[in-house]
C-alpha cells in the first residue's frame, strides 16, 4: 500500500482543517496515559496528538498511511519516531500498552483486519481507544453530492464513496470477534464548522479526492458548485458551514482468557 497514489495534501490539512486534530485532543482523556507506556497513535496525520501525548510523559509511535502526512509528521516532531504503514497489516506483535486512532478507522477496509491487526499490536491487557465517522456521519453532504453525479449522468456514484460509517452495534460486535472486550462505546452528533464560505469546497478537494477520480476539473467544480448550491440554505450559516459530523468513540481492552 505504500506505492499507492498519495492525495493526502499534509499542508493544506495543517492550515485548513487542523479542527480534526483540535477534536481529537479530548479522545486523550479516555486514554489517560500514563508515564512511560508505550502507545501506537495510528492514523497519526501531521502528529499533533502524538506530540501531546509525549507531552503526557508516554512513548509514542505514529504511523499513518500516508507518506505525505508522515513527512510533515517528522520535520514538525523530529523526536518522535513516525512511520508509513498499512493499518491492516501493521508489523507489532504484543508491543504495544495502547494503541490511540482519532478521525482514521473509518477510511480503513475491511475493518476486520484492522481490528486484528490492532489486537496483535497490544501487549495482553492493552487497551484501543478511538474516534472516528458513525453512521450518519456527513450523510447530508453525501446524499448532495450523489444526486449531483446523477444531475450529471455520472453513474455509480455510490460506489466512489470511500468511507465505512458503522453503529455502534456493528462496530462492537466486531470489536468482540477480534477478541476485545468492550469497556466503552459512544455515539453522538457533533455538527463541525468548516471556515469560510468555501469551507465545505475545501472539506470536499481535502477528504474527498476519491469521489472524483477519473473526471475533468470541469466536471469535479460542477459537482462541488451544484452540491453547495443544493445545502446552502440548511448548512451555512453565520459565514460558515456546519457539517453534519457524527462520530463514534470506543474503548477495547484485549483480553487472552
Amino acid at each position: 500500500m505504500k506505492n499507492v497514489h498519495d492525495a493526502w495534501n499534509s499542508k493544506l490539512y495543517d492550515q485548513s482543517h487542523s479542527f480534526v486534530s483540535k477534536f481529537g485532543e479530548s479522545i486523550i482523556t479516555l486514554l489517560a496515559p500514563q508515564n512511560g507506556e508505550r502507545i501506537l497513535d495510528l492514523g497519526c496525520g501531521t502528529g499533533d496528538l502524538a506530540q501531546q501525548i509525549t507531552d503526557l510523559g508516554a512513548q509514542v509511535f505514529g504511523v499513518d498511511q500516508s507518506s505525505n502526512m508522515i513527512a510533515e509528521a517528522k520535520e514538525k516532531y523530529p523526536h518522535i519516531p513516525f512511520k508509513v504503514e498499512d493499518a491492516r497489516s501493521l508489523p507489532y506483535q504484543d508491543e504495544f500498552d495502547a494503541v490511540f486512532s482519532n478521525a482514521t478507522l473509518h477510511w480503513i477496509q475491511p475493518p476486520e483486519e484492522v481490528l486484528s491487526s490492532i489486537y496483535k499490536a497490544l501487549v495482553p491487557g492493552g487497551r484501543l481507544i478511538a474516534e472516528f465517522g458513525g453512521k450518519g456521519n456527513v450523510q447530508k453532504i453525501v446524499d448532495a453530492l450523489l444526486l449531483q453525479f446523477q444531475k450529471n449522468g455520472i453513474k455509480e456514484g455510490e460506489r466512489r464513496i470511500p468511507w465505512y460509517f458503522p453503529s455502534i452495534g456493528e462496530y462492537t460486535t466486531l470489536m468482540e470477534k477480534a477478541g476485545f472486550h468492550v469497556t466503552f462505546a459512544q455515539h453522538f452528533d457533533r455538527p463541525t464548522p468548516l471556515e469560510g464560505k468555501d469551507g465545505l469546497k475545501k472539506w470536499l478537494n481535502m477528504f474527498g479526492d476519491s469521489l472524483f477520480k477519473g473526471l475533468t476539473t470541469d466536471e469535479k467544480d460542477k459537482l462541488i458548485e451544484g452540491t453547495e448550491k443544493h445545502l446552502q440554505a440548511t448548512m451555512f450559516q453565520n459565514g460558515h458551514w456546519l457539517a453534519d459530523y457524527k462520530r463514534i468513540r470506543v474503548i477495547g481492552e484485549k483480553r487472552t482468557c
